[in-house]
């Protein structure tokens, strides 16, 4: 199979939402001609400015295209959304292994590491164990904290400590920080952790793996996406705070003040 590579691959992408947008404008900036499509044309038209074209339709895109991509076929990402502008993703990939090393210049391009993972399917397979203890990680960073708040500890040296240690790993670090600010503008939206948690325990039904803990972190996941689906979904630290009372320091960083839809 022919190596992809920016000087004879022609890519069309289809998807141009939070993460398909900067993954688009990561390959063009590195020089890949692309041409895009979405169902909402003004989303594809962000990347005019880019150098990007626009499709209108899918089997246009198609027709002019060497490689078509999209962000819901078998190469799941580890990331958000400043990792997808930073093309520093990791990427979990599944099908043909001839087709995974042919496209390693897009990969390279988009992402800081990728992995092959087996047969189609194996990809998104492997984004629902990361994101496993992604989820289930957060939820216990949730109940730590709120039992530090109970037992009297200072909530911001709490949070400046906990993040400081070697228990939290590298992608909750972040969220600690935008939490203790009461900033949940989504970076990785708490409905998308709740698609995950869904998958999670579905597969697990489906192979009959016991996840007790997976199943207990989701319904507090599911009540703040029922009640705040556009925030991210670190925000379950805040509904934990709810739930002991402890969320005094509300009268000092209010939650609406950075709410998503306060600061579009």
């Amino acid at each position: 199979m022919t190596s992809i590579a920016q000087d004879h691959s022609k890519l069309g992408f289809i998807g141009i939402g939070a993460m398909g947008l900067r993954i688009a404008g990561r390959l063009l900036e590195q020089g890949f001609p692309l041409t895009a499509f979405d169902r909402n044309p003004d989303k594809a038209n962000a990347l005019i400015e880019s150098g990007g074209t626009v499709a209108r339709s899918i089997a246009e895109l198609a027709s002019g295209a060497d490689v078509v991509l999209s962000c819901v076929l078998d190469v799941p990402v580890s990331g958000s959304t400043p990792a997808a502008e930073q093309g520093s993703l990791t990427l979990l990939c599944g099908g043909d292994e001839d087709s995974f090393h042919a496209a390693k210049a897009i990969f390279t391009a988009i992402g800081r590491q990728y992995f092959y993972l087996g047969p189609s399917g194996s990809g998104n397979t492997m984004k629902l164990v990361v994101n496993t203890l992604l989820g289930v990680g957060m939820q216990a960073i949730a109940e730590a904290i709120v039992l530090g708040e109970k037992a009297g500890l200072d909530r911001q040296r709490l949070f400046d400590v906990l993040s400081k240690t070697a228990v939290i790993a590298p992608a909750h670090v972040g969220k600690l920080t935008k939490a203790q600010e009461y900033d949940y503008r989504p970076e990785f939206a708490v409905g998308l952790m709740n698609k995950d948690f869904r998958l999670i325990l579905e597969t697990a039904a489906a192979v009959r793996a016991p996840m007790p803990t997976a199943a207990a972190a989701f319904p507090i996941n599911n009540a703040e996406f029922a009640d705040h689906p556009d925030y991210d979904f670190c925000a379950v630290i805040d509904r934990m705070e709810d739930l002991a009372n402890v969320n005094s320091g509300r009268q000092r960083f209010p939650r609406e003040i950075l709410s998503p839809t306060k600061l579009r």
